[in-house]
């Protein structure tokens, strides 16, 4: 008995010791100057503030609490004992939560769900909701506008390619008419060229005749006797 007793005590001292980690993880975020334009202490660390609730939920969450619904982080809030003490923006305060006392954390406990207490504040609640709604919005805004904007630009790329197609059977239509000439104009020259090269042949054919037979009177040909070395 005086064993199991020990280890009790053990166990709820070591329970005490380590502060819940949903706290812990929080105190790290308000702490950490790196992220004071998106969540940080008040004037006088009595409370903390977040002033970009839509960039803290899309930024901030996933890296420590593995989601990015600010609705589900206020209510947790509300399960330690947070208080939202401002209605113009998103300030939590708790009596153990205070800047430069993280060792008071420990002392911070989580309200059991049968308490009425655990119900988080109305206006609190409807405001996280509608935050919700703002996020959930804005993503299918986001994403409407993004299929708006790939469909204007495939309808551009079409219509360019169109007009593009258009050109390249113009200009392909010129070269097949202009080689068609090509081709008629070259068979053309090539015929004159023929007939110049035959009635070549014919002239030489007709002078070769024309040596050959000697000259001739009214068609009769006359046969010319040469004397060598009379001619005086």
């Amino acid at each position: 008995m005086m064993g199991c007793e020990s280890d009790r005590i053990l166990l709820e001292y070591v329970r005490k010791a380590s502060p819940p980690p949903f706290l812990l993880k929080t105190y790290m975020l308000v702490e950490d100057p790196a992220t004071d334009g998106v969540i940080s202490w008040n004037a006088d660390g009595t409370a903390f503030v977040v002033w970009q609730a839509a960039e803290f939920a899309s930024d901030l969450l996933p890296t420590l609490f593995k989601h990015s619904n600010f609705s589900s982080f206020v209510r947790q809030l509300n399960t330690y004992g947070f208080r939202k003490v401002a209605t113009n923006r998103w300030e939590f305060s708790n009596d153990k939560f205070r800047k430069g006392e993280r060792d008071k954390l420990c002392e911070i406990r989580r309200r059991k769900s049968s308490s009425s207490s655990n119900k988080p504040q109305p206006d609190v609640q409807v405001q996280a909701a509608k935050l919700g709604q703002i996020e959930e919005d804005d993503q299918k805004s986001s994403s409407s506008t993004s299929s708006s904007s790939e469909l204007a630009t495939l309808i551009h790329d079409n219509k360019r390619l169109k007009q593009e197609n258009g050109f390249l059977s113009s200009e392909l239509a010129v070269m097949k008419k202009r080689c068609k000439g090509l081709v008629d104009l070259a068979a053309i020259y090539g015929g004159d060229l023929d007939r110049e090269d035959q009635r070549g042949v014919d002239d030489e054919l007709e002078v070769e005749e024309t040596c050959s037979e000697g000259p001739k009177l009214f068609g009769v040909r006359l046969e010319l006797e040469v004397e060598a070395g009379n001619s005086k």
